[in-house]
């Protein structure tokens, strides 16, 4: 039997799990401006990926590189469901939300 698959998924799982509540808190400390971090993650993730020998820890890295990349998509939805209402906003930063939300009104 291989059980590499189920230690792959899960690790993959484990990482969607770790990175969704972290874009939440980005964006609630940094905003979506810190898109970047993730970028940067998930280019670093790929890089070591590349030279791991194993092919399951390979498998692994790639899977949370491709976590972080997805993020960044993540980053720019989480502001918009802050927006909304959906989540709690910062209000340190509550004059930038209330533009974007004036920005969006007149969009429409």
């Amino acid at each position: 039997m291989n059980i590499s698959g189920i230690i792959v998924g899960a690790a993959v799982f484990l990482s969607i799990g770790i990175c969704h509540p972290a874009v939440i808190k980005m964006e609630y400390c940094l905003g979506k401006q810190s898109w970047w971090i993730w970028l940067a993650a998930g280019l670093a993730f790929c890089a070591v990926s590349l030279f791991v020998k194993d092919t399951t820890l390979s498998t692994i890295i790639g899977g949370f590189a491709f976590s972080c990349l997805w993020g960044i998509h993540e980053m720019f939805l989480q502001e918009k469901r802050v927006l909304r209402g959906w989540f709690p906003e910062n209000p340190a930063r509550h004059a930038y939300y209330e533009l974007r939300r004036k920005e969006m009104e007149d969009k429409l």
